[in-house]
């Protein structure tokens, strides 16, 4: 089959699995089996793919139709300005979290701590914009800290991780807190698509109540682990900017919800005073 037949009949099939914007992911999982960028499809040669590349490319097919998630497929998710490596142990990076990551670089910091880190990406992408800086990257999943420290391996950033449930363990102060921390309820986890709600870890998507119990956890040890003046920001859904800024306000913040791209509430920006 050369590549331009393939291309097409990927999409043809990831059309008939239902997926939506099945002509992209196709090109991304054509596009990692090549090795190559996606946009570089259009301009390669065409010419007959290899025995194991067909049978890389049937297993991502297979694999998308079944509702697996584009970048655990292909391994990586492009975040803010590097390449993350992506597990079934970790959540994929999303656009929308780069707020956060743009709102952090408007801050004063030489030290953050990541809550909850996942692939590093938000730790990772601070440390790299911001040389000089230092940064501890926490999580309850020693397989999700595997893989942040592999990307920061690679991105060539140096950065510390500990295993840790939020501040358990975690001493001294930090310029900047950061988190995106679960914080969907376990009542709305029935809808979310299935490449989440089947593919992703739970436990860094729901809290299994109410989907505040997270942000309650670093109210509480905010104060114990923010230098004087320091900052925290953390990330929500949109429906969820009143009831966190609440509650970082009784643990005595100062607070402000900054909305996406897309204009829905995403990040509350916390000060302590004192």
């Amino acid at each position: 089959m050369r590549l331009s037949e393939a291309r097409r009949e990927a999409a043809r099939r990831l059309t008939a699995a239902g997926i939506e914007g099945a002509a992209r992911d196709a090109d991304r999982i054509l596009a990692a089996v090549l090795g190559i960028e996606p946009a570089r499809l259009r301009i390669v040669d065409d010419r007959d793919l290899a025995d194991d590349e067909l049978a890389r490319l049937e297993s991502g097919l297979a694999a998308r139709a079944a509702r697996q998630p584009v970048a655990q497929i292909v391994g990586f998710r492009d975040f803010y300005d590097h390449r993350f490596r992506v597990t079934p142990d970790t959540l994929d990076p999303r656009p929308e979290t780069e707020v956060l990551v743009r709102a952090a670089l408007d801050l004063p910091w030489a030290s953050v701590l990541d809550l909850g880190t996942g692939t590093g990406a938000i730790l990772l992408s601070l440390l790299a914009a911001r040389k000089g800086t230092r940064g501890l990257g926490t999580d309850i999943s020693g397989a999700a800290l595997d893989v942040a420290r592999e990307n920061a391996r690679v991105i060539g950033v140096a950065a510390c991780f500990a295993q840790a449930d939020w501040y358990k363990g975690v001493t001294g102060r930090f310029d900047l807190i950061v988190s995106n921390p679960p914080y969907i309820a376990l009542d709305e986890m029935a809808g979310l698509s299935p490449e989440v709600r089947e593919w992703e870890p739970h436990s860094a998507l729901t809290d299994g109540a109410d989907g505040l119990t997270a942000y309650r956890a670093i109210a509480a040890g905010a104060r114990d682990h923010l230098a004087p003046g320091g900052h925290m920001l953390v990330e929500m859904g949109p429906t969820q900017g009143v009831a966190v800024s609440a509650i970082l306000a009784d643990a005595g913040a100062e607070t402000r919800v900054i909305a996406d791209l897309d204009g829905r509430d995403r990040v509350v920006l916390a000060q302590f005073p004192g």
